[in-house]
Formats: structure tokens, sequence, C-alpha cells
């Protein structure tokens, strides 16, 4: 005869204690995370903004029935829309990942942290209005920056040492746990109920990697963590209810996360929460282009230029050989047709031939009428990729967080330029000083894409001076970004 299942309730599982604890009562410190915050708020609304201009994506965004206005409803930035805070999630959320141009964090798994913001500026927005209908004071910006350094910890600590993608979960799992904790306390919950939506967060059904990878590349990629900081704020509102959690979620035999979706390996930490992932997180600042061929990206920039003093174009190349670490091989390592802007930011080959024929790496580079050119796949053809373990093992050393590429181009008359390596992009935190005054440029550049010289001026006024954008209200910020036709 078998034993009797136990229904005694267990305790909240650590991971889950640990989550909340850290949001409820840690005390964010160190000038270098909120600096690095305020840099990654401005250029992850800019990235949104660009995003405006692609109908691909403005066909998702709105109200979900047309016309739709929510009385002290939230502001979707460069767009008219009022919505409820869900929906205002998943549009904020899916402008700013887009283009994947917004910041990156590289480990055992990857990903965006900045995508958090989609449900923190929506909850934030949101009650501010609510707030000041009511007669109380908004929410202030430094609120907004001190959920993004939480936000992109939790993602960031648990990403270190726990390959999601390994098992085949997308990593906007992390989005949606991230999102859920701060947005929650954002919401006022007790500690029982945030530990409730967290755990809410990961027995919820979680996305695949289907549309990452060929042959099904496309864009869910896009919005995907749109859908997942949206579900975020759904999750957290539920738990505001007073709806039940479920405490053992990740270490409940046979039912719970580990087992069902992590081959039964319980999570592994490297370190405690704190802020040490906003402190060393990578800004997207040169191209719009998957993290792990930056740096290919750039070498190839550089090697452009080495050909025009030769007398030489890209129809001089007869091989290129791309040395690089296991990650970029196991991503973006890719051969055969791309079908869509989705397919083409996800092959190296495509994002190093592109430099080396127009001397460029943009957006627009993605879309059809650009890759219709038949010199680019004639180009992708000669361009292989080979690992080095080095590269690999600098690209895990936390010390380093290299994300190393290598370009070595022989000609079809022999020669063979000297290999070019660029270890660190210019978002690294290593070239923070070099980076920051483009990625303020950047900002500026994409505010242009939407809004009048007048317009402009005065988000600028409110924006770019750090000690004036700690002053704002939250609501009255996206005011500023409501676009005036």
């Amino acid at each position: 005869m078998g034993s009797a299942i136990s229904n005694e309730r267990p305790q909240p599982d650590q991971v889950l204690v640990d989550i909340v604890d850290y949001v409820l009562h840690d005390q964010i410190g160190g000038k270098v995370a909120w600096n690095a915050a305020f840099y990654c708020f401005l250029d992850t609304v800019g990235c949104g903004l660009e995003a405006l201009t692609y109908p691909a994506c403005t066909k998702l965004l709105g109200p979900v029935v047309a016309g739709t206005i929510v009385p002290n409803g939230a502001r979707v930035p460069g767009t008219n829309f009022q919505l409820d805070p869900i929906q205002a999630a998943f549009n904020i959320g899916t402008i700013i990942r887009w283009l994947d141009f917004n910041d990156t964090w590289l480990a055992a798994e990857w990903g965006h942290p900045s995508d958090n913001l989609g449900g923190i500026l929506a909850v934030a927005d949101w009650l501010s209005r609510i707030n000041i209908a009511n007669g109380q004071k908004p929410l202030k910006t430094k609120a907004v920056l001190e959920a993004m350094i939480m936000a992109h910890e939790i993602q960031g600590v648990l990403a270190l040492e726990n390959s999601f993608n390994k098992v085949g979960i997308d990593h906007v799992i992390l989005v949606k746990v991230a999102s859920t904790a701060v947005v929650g306390k954002l919401l006022g919950l007790t500690r029982e109920e945030l530990l409730n939506a967290v755990s809410l967060a990961f027995v919820d059904g979680q996305a695949l990697r289907t549309y990452r990878h060929a042959p099904n590349t496309g864009s869910r990629k896009s919005w995907a963590a749109g859908d997942a900081t949206s579900r975020a704020v759904r999750l957290a509102l539920i738990a505001k209810t007073g709806e039940m959690g479920y405490p053992s979620v990740l270490t409940a035999p046979t039912w719970g996360f580990y087992d069902v979706s992590f081959r039964g390996n319980p999570f592994k930490f490297q370190r405690e929460y704190g802020s040490y992932v906003m402190e060393n997180i990578l800004f997207k600042i040169s191209f719009p282009a998957e993290f792990h061929a930056q740096t290919a990206a750039e070498a190839a920039m550089q090697l452009y230029q080495q050909l025009k003093e030769f007398g030489k174009s890209s129809a001089d190349i007869a091989r290129v050989t791309i040395r690089t670490h296991e990650a970029a091989i196991r991503i973006i390592d890719k051969k055969g047709p791309l079908h869509n802007p989705a397919d083409r930011d996800h092959c190296i080959q495509y994002m190093v031939a592109i430099p080396l024929i127009f001397g460029r790496l943009t957006a627009d580079d993605y879309e059809n009428h650009i890759a219709s050119d038949p010199r680019i796949d004639t180009l992708r053809d000669k361009i292989s990729c080979v690992e080095d373990a080095q590269f690999t093992a600098d690209y895990h050393d936390p010390q380093k967080r290299a994300i190393s590429n290598g370009l070595t181009i022989e000609l079809i008359d022999g020669t063979i330029l000297p290999e070019l390596v660029v270890e660190y992009p210019i978002g690294h935190p290593r070239r923070r000083a070099e980076g920051i005054p483009k990625l303020t440029e950047k900002y500026k550049t994409n505010l242009a894409r939407v809004f009048s010289e007048k317009q402009q001026q005065t988000i600028l006024a409110a924006t770019l001076d750090y000690d004036t954008f700690l002053e704002q209200d939250v609501s009255h910020l996206m005011d500023l970004f409501v676009r005036q036709w």
C-alpha cells in the first residue's frame, strides 16, 4: 500500500521569501545603481519611441476595445492612449522591446531587465493619477527608479546560474517574476499577498522559446516581454484581492516548477540581492542587435573602413571567420533563409554582413527592402563562426562579463587582414564613460522621431538632469510624453 500524501500546508519556498523580503525591506544605496537606473530609464523610453515608427509594432497597441479611454488611466509614451494598467503595461513593454535596442543582461540565462519598465511605469502612472483624483500626492520618479533597480536585480540574479533556455523556457519568465514583485510593492501588497503574487507568477503558464529559434523565429519575441510584464500586473492585482498563493510552487514533488519545468533541479544562486545587476547592466548604444553580436558588428564597422582604405569592398571578400563565445553560436549562428526582421536580428552573419557592405547597422536594415539586396546573402554564406574557449570563459567570469568577438577577413586575392577583436561593447560598464554621451544622443534622436522641437525641449528640460528628473511627479512626467498632434 502507498503512503498517504501529506496535506499539511508548507511554509513558502525560500526563493519566494528572499524575493519578497528584498523588495519590501532592502534599501538601495550607492550612487552607481541610481545613476545607471536614471540613464536606463531615458534609454528605455527612447527605444520605445523609436519602435513607434514601425507599423508592425503600432498595430498591436492601444486598448483592447478600440476607442476606450480609461478614467485616470496610464499613459503610453509617444501616443495618446490612456489605458488600464494591464493593457498599458503590454503597450509600454512592447514598444520598449520591439527593436532589440534596450539594455541586456548576459549570464547562464540572458534577457533585458528594462522590459520590466512596462509594468512599473504603467502601475506608477495609474496609481499617481488615482492619488491625484483622491486628493493625495502622486508617486515621484524615484519610486520608478527604485522599482527598476529591484526588478533588474531579481531578474539578473536569478539568471546568473540558472539557464531557463536550456529547458526550453523563454527568459521572459524572469520579467514576469520580477515585475510581479516590484509592481506588487507599488500596489501596497502585504508580505503575505506579495508571496502569493510571486508564487502565482511561477505557477502561471510559461512561454516557450519556439519563437526565438529557427525555423520558427518570429515577431512574438518582440512583444513577449510586454505580455510578461502585463501578466505580472494582472497577477499582482489578483493577489491584492486576497486570492491565495501556492507556497511550495517551486519545490512541490511532481507538481512543482522544479520537477515539471526545470528537470528536477533547484535554482542556484551566486549572490544575494542588492544592486549588482543595475550597476553592471549592458546598454545597447551603437546597434539595434542581439547583444552577443554587438562587438562583432563594431569590429565589422572598423573592418569596413579598413577595406575602404585598401580600395576594397565586400565584393572582394572570400571568407569571414568569427571567433566567438558559446552563447553566440547557440543563439545567433544561423544559416539558410531569413524570413522576417525578427529572424535577421538574431543572425550574427546578417549583423556582420550589413556593416561590411554598407558601413552601418540600423533597425531599418532588418526590413525587407534592405534584406532583398542579393549582396547580403552572398556575403552571409561566406561567414562562419568558431567557438573560442577563452571567450566563453570570459563571458561567464563575473569579474569580466566580456562579450568578445574576433573577425578575420580573407580576400579573394589571398590577402588576410589581421584579426580584429572587440571584447567589450561600448555599452559595457568598462566603457561607461565613453558610452553615456552616446546614450544621451541616442535618447535625443529618439525624441526627435516622435515629438516637435518645442515638445522635445520641454521633455529634455524635465528629464536630462538627474536631480531635476527626481523632482518630477510620475503623472506629470508621463503627460510630457503624450504625443501632441
